[in-house]
């Protein structure tokens, strides 16, 4: 068995070493084969005929897919696809039933939102093992959800699987802040309940190229979709190479960080309230945002008039989250996890801002205080006060509902 892959991206890694300081596994275990060129080495070996054992096994799976390594490569290694492509050939033998079923739960949006549910019952009525919520780095999961109300059709907000079901108020906040912008927005249909991102970095292809076809049809017109999940955002984007096919990259050349399409427009955001304290905000790059997005500029750009900014010594480090990491590999996410809280203790914020549903849960978990950038700028703004007039809601429902633009969106 082989890898199939490209022999040109594979010799383009001269085993320098320079990405060794950026590898969260690395830099945790101090291991060279849990390291991007140790990684590429063995790929190499396997595509030149060596089998595939439990030490190759273990070498990909616990890679947590940050790609810091292809910032930081001279050669412009394309690690990120190298992996993809490996994960996708050990899928058969690496991901067991119960990870393939917890997937397909996330492109199902009202099935989620009952797992939400009883998740949320369990919790109160101390069902949870604490053992269990530790490892899964569990929220307290909402029993009931605000309903996301169209505004207009200026831009589509996506608003996937996990990020809506247990952090709507970041979706909320949003929509607050591009309402202040005098930005209307539109939501997407049943078809966008999940990117597939999780499902790319299982090596899950097929899956997440049904999705990706399903998340495209939910998004008809020309408007530009924002999205305020950095992992969801970088899927997103990637559609053209994940499919293949010229629409799709046409797709994808619709999608934009909701702080980067913000960014252009932040002199036209509002101010802070009068008096209110100016807080130590310190900035969590998520990994998808910084090495994937390079977009992760415009979060400072955003919320610079609402606090004062304060950037971690660790460069960008990953926080061990990884999507589904620090579920299946949470010893090495810990480790990872402690070297983040550690940076982020040194410079006494009074809150952090991260713009990933999974970098927020697991640092909150740890204790630290997280919330996402539009939350910040929304509180900060005092744009909570300034909820949807009923009126105007019940009118731009219906209008949107008859226009056939965009169809009514979803019923959330």
């Amino acid at each position: 068995m082989t890898l199939r892959l490209d022999p040109d991206e594979l010799a383009a890694c001269v085993s320098c070493g320079l990405c060794l300081p950026h590898c969260p596994t690395y830099r945790a275990t101090g291991e060279e084969m849990l390291s991007p060129r140790g990684r590429i080495a063995a790929m190499r070996a396997v595509d030149a005929g060596a089998g595939i054992d439990d030490a190759f096994d273990r070498m990909m799976q616990t890679c947590v897919q940050c790609r810091a390594c292809e910032t930081a490569c001279p050669s412009a290694v394309p690690f990120g696809r190298l992996m993809e492509r490996t994960r996708q050939e050990l899928a058969p033998r690496s991901v067991p039933a119960w990870q393939r079923l917890g997937y397909k739960a996330l492109g199902s949006h009202r099935s989620l939102v009952g797992l939400t549910v009883l998740g949320g019952a369990a919790q109160r009525a101390g069902l949870v093992p604490h053992a269990l919520a530790r490892r899964l780095a569990l929220p307290k999961l909402p029993m009931r959800q605000a309903r996301l109300v169209p505004t207009g059709v200026d831009v589509w907000l996506f608003t996937g699987c996990v990020m809506d079901a247990w952090q709507r108020r970041v979706h909320e906040s949003s929509i607050e802040v591009l309402d202040a912008l005098r930005v209307g927005v539109a939501l997407p249909g049943p078809g966008a309940a999940c990117c597939g991102a999780l499902h790319v970095h299982a090596g899950l292809h097929d899956e997440a190229v049904r999705l990706a076809g399903r998340t495209m049809g939910a998004f008809p017109g020309t408007a530009p979709i924002l999205v305020d999940s950095a992992g969801c955002g970088a899927a997103l984007k990637d559609y053209g190479h994940l499919l293949g096919r010229a629409g799709a990259a046409a797709f994808s050349a619709r999608v934009f960080d909701i702080h980067e399409w913000i960014a252009s427009r932040a002199d036209q955001l509002p101010p802070a309230i009068d008096g209110a304290p100016r807080r130590r905000i310190a900035i969590q790059d998520p990994c998808h945002l910084r090495h994937v997005q390079r977009a992760d500029s415009h979060v400072r750009t955003v919320l610079r008039p609402y606090g004062e900014l304060v950037e971690l010594a660790d460069e960008g480090r990953c926080c061990g989250a990884g999507g589904a990491y620090s579920v299946l590999q949470p010893e090495l996410a810990g480790l990872i996890r402690t070297q983040k809280v550690a940076a982020i203790s040194a410079v006494e914020a009074d809150v952090v801002a991260s713009a990933n549903p999974g970098c927020s849960m697991w640092l909150g978990a740890a204790g630290v205080p997280i919330r996402h950038p539009m939350e910040i700028v929304a509180d900060a703004a005092g744009l909570h006060r300034r909820r949807w007039r009923p009126g105007r809601d019940r009118k731009m429902s219906r209008w949107l509902a008859s226009s056939g633009k965009f169809g009514s969106g979803w019923k959330r």
